[in-house]
């Protein structure tokens, strides 16, 4: 099927994870003399890398397939991803979609694109998730300043609202010595940053290996000046973890820390594995050791059985911590999850109402945040530049706007933070 005139276009949904696995895919078809477009524009291939973990994600990977027929209506139109593995006979049937590739699947899109035919049916090739077993390294390249790496994959916690156990498979991981070797190419590239990322990164680790090793290894690279854990859970982020995370030069101080419920009944029916007080008494050890350290967090409103009272628990929990920002989802019903089988769920104007007290907590957190580094100079690594403004994050995640357009993207430069602008702070280079 491939001509050096092919033209093939990626777009991308959900997760870090998802990103650097689209990168990886997309490498390899360019290799294979495929030209990449972009997805808004006219291409011979569409591939969509869906998610699945709300409603309306799998709405909007159905609007993004429609897209893409308008665009062309004799395109190949791939559907891969968490969605295409779950609901694959649903997305078979929207008219357009040609392939869909579930989780084991998905890396071996080019031999399937060349085995399809001129009909007019979907092809589904997809294997149970239980034969998912294999890692595959990806990580995201042609964005000199960062690079998304996955190093885990997979989850074996069974939280009764997610799917992500069912779309992705056991949790498995890469060894440390696959991952230097990577590492060490993404930094011969010239990136500045690498972006760990995984599904359930802080089980990372097989035959003896664990995260706190990956990280100690990692640390020791040459020519990365950065590096950002994505998401960790707090019963896997050790003392030991926060203790070697304050002491590196490499390693910056920024936690994403899910906590989905600041209420323990909740916690509990979430079979989620930790407390309010392991969670609380994380957050006071980061500040303890990193004082200037960013902490964001993960938030489900309106899970099946969360009362007023559980809610207001969750809200005056988090109004406690040092935290900087949140991330608020409302609770969203998932075919063949425990969840979905509960009572009581709650309204959806309940939902909307808790989700907006939130995002309003969400932007006072990170004011206040913000507010304690006026007047102070942070290393800011810089990502573009338009005409009027520069553009870049602080080591602790801090957004910056500098009121120059210079060429110095992918250079960490020392910013006086001069301005909290709420979203984002004003700066100047020294």
């Amino acid at each position: 099927m491939s001509t050096p005139r092919t033209s093939i276009a990626f777009h991308t949904m959900g997760c870090k994870t998802n990103f650097s696995e689209t990168s990886t895919i997309s490498s390899e078809m360019l290799s294979h003399g495929y030209k990449k477009v972009s997805y808004k524009d006219k291409a011979d291939i569409y591939v969509l890398n869906t998610c699945s973990v709300t409603e309306n994600a799998d709405k909007e990977a159905r609007k993004l397939i429609r897209q893409a027929r308008r665009l062309n209506p004799v395109a190949k139109i791939a559907v891969i991803g968490c969605y295409a593995q779950l609901q694959p006979g649903q997305i078979s049937t929207i008219p357009g979609v040609d392939l869909v590739l579930g989780a084991k699947e998905k890396f071996n899109l080019l031999s399937h694109l060349n085995t399809l035919n001129e009909k007019n049916e979907s092809t589904i090739v997809r294997s149970p998730i239980g034969n998912t077993k294999s890692f595959y390294p990806s990580f995201t390249n042609g964005e000199r300043t960062r690079s998304y790496l996955k190093v885990q994959d997979g989850c074996n916690y069974s939280c009764t609202f997610c799917t992500i156990p069912m779309a992705r498979g056991r949790s498995r991981s890469d060894t440390i010595k696959n991952t230097v070797k990577i590492a060490q190419k993404i930094a011969d590239a010239g990136t500045k940053e690498i972006v760990l990322t995984g599904i359930n990164i802080g089980d990372f680790g097989s035959d003896g290996e664990d995260f706190l090793q990956l990280i100690t290894t990692l640390d020791n690279i040459k020519g990365i000046d950065r590096f950002r854990i994505s998401s960790i859970e707090p019963n896997l982020l050790t003392d030991d973890i926060i203790s070697f995370c304050a002491d590196s030069n490499k390693f910056v101080p920024h936690f994403h820390i899910p906590l989905q419920s600041g209420s323990n009944p909740i916690l509990k029916n979430m079979k989620r594995r930790y407390t309010t007080n392991l969670y609380e008494s994380r957050v006071h050890f980061i500040k303890q050791l990193i004082p200037d350290c960013c902490i964001g967090v993960d938030v489900i409103v309106g899970y099946p059985g969360e009362g007023n009272d559980h809610f207001k628990e969750t809200k005056v929990f988090l109004e406690s911590l040092d935290i900087s920002y949140l991330h608020v989802f409302s609770y969203s019903q998932r075919k063949d999850t425990l969840a979905a089988t509960m009572e009581n769920h709650v309204t959806k104007e309940e939902k909307e109402l808790r989700s907006k007290a939130l995002h309003i907590l969400s932007n006072e957190k990170r004011h206040q945040f913000y507010n304690q580094f006026e007047n102070t100079v942070r290393p800011v690594l810089i990502e573009k530049s338009n005409n009027i403004i520069t553009q870049g994050f602080t080591d602790n995640y801090i957004k910056v706007h500098i009121e120059e357009n210079i060429s110095i993207q992918n250079t960490i430069v020392s910013v006086l933070l001069k301005k909290n602008n709420g979203s984002y702070m004003e700066g100047e280079i020294i």
